[in-house]
Parts: structure tokens; C-alpha cells; sequence
């Protein structure tokens, strides 16, 4: 369910990339500290790539991500790493040290694979709340409702509906 999950956000994101030109997509949003699209599509990647690029070593630094700027401002590049990252999701969990270095001290702590997939799903969930902010800002684009919506509160409105 968690992979189901994280692939349809992930397609979710695509759809929405086959609809933004590349200038929409690296277009600054002032609502949005005059970040873009894109740099939240590249954040959102790569805390994934991230993941899966540190399973075989177990040691998990998110603040070790590429940050490419190719993903942020080439929207036919970001799909490609949307299928890598959607492809390399058939892993077995087992336990990752999540490490961190906070005013110079390295902290290290235990995690597992499947936490931090249900990790990213949530963190993907909040940044294309954001992204949907700044897609207001561009014309002729159809985002699903529930785009940006965490999968708890999707099932909360359907229950409060019937």
C-alpha cells in the first residue's frame, strides 16, 4: 500500500509536469519566497534518490542530495528521474542510520527503509501543497483535488461526506 501510495503521487507529479512548459516550470512564485515549481519537483526527488542511492550503505544523510539543477529547470529530465526513482521502489526494508550533523556535532539514529519511504511520501505530499500554490500562477493547468492533500485527510473529508 505505502509503494501504491508513493506512486501515485509520484504520477500525480508527472501528469502535472506533461502540462508545464519548461519556462512555467523554472518560473518564480512570490508566494512561494520566489522559489519554483522545479525546485520543489528537485527537492522532492531527490530526498528520494537520496534514500535509495544510501540503502546498500545503511548510512542516510538527506542533506547529502546532487541538488541538480537540470531536475528543477527541465521538466522532460525531472520525468525521467520521477520513472528511476518510481523504478528502484522494490526494495526489502531493512534498518538505515539516519544521520545528521546539527552546529557541527554528527547525530545518528535509527530508522529503517520503509520508514523513510512513508517519510518521503509525506514530505513529497507537502511540497506539492506548495506547488500547487504556484501553479495559480499559470493558465491551462488541471491539477486533481486531492493534489497536495495528505492521504489522511482525503480519508477524514470522505468520511465526514457520507
Amino acid at each position: 500500500m505505502l509503494l501504491k501510495s508513493i506512486n501515485h503521487s509520484l504520477d500525480e507529479l508527472t501528469n502535472l509536469l506533461d502540462q508545464l512548459s519548461n519556462q512555467s516550470y523554472s518560473k518564480s512564485c512570490q508566494a512561494l519566497s520566489d522559489s519554483t515549481i522545479g525546485e520543489h519537483t528537485r527537492h522532492i526527488l531527490e530526498m528520494f534518490q537520496c534514500l535509495e542511492n544510501s540503502y546498500d550503505s545503511g548510512i542516510l544523510n538527506y542533506d547529502n542530495r546532487e541538488r541538480n539543477k537540470r531536475i528543477q529547470t527541465e521538466t522532460e529530465f525531472a520525468k525521467q528521474c520521477i520513472l528511476q526513482v518510481k523504478t528502484g521502489l522494490k526494495r526489502e526494508n531493512k534498518t538505515i542510520y539516519l544521520e545528521q550533523i546539527i552546529d557541527g556535532l554528527t547525530f545518528r539514529i535509527q530508522s529503517n527503509y520503509y520508514r523513510e519511504l512513508l517519510y518521503n511520501l509525506e514530505h513529497c505530499i507537502h511540497h506539492q501543497a506548495l506547488i500547487k500554490v504556484a501553479v495559480l500562477q499559470c493558465e491551462n493547468v488541471l491539477l486533481n483535488e486531492n493534489f497536495g492533500v495528505a492521504r489522511s485527510t482525503i480519508a477524514y473529508r470522505n468520511q465526514c461526506v457520507q
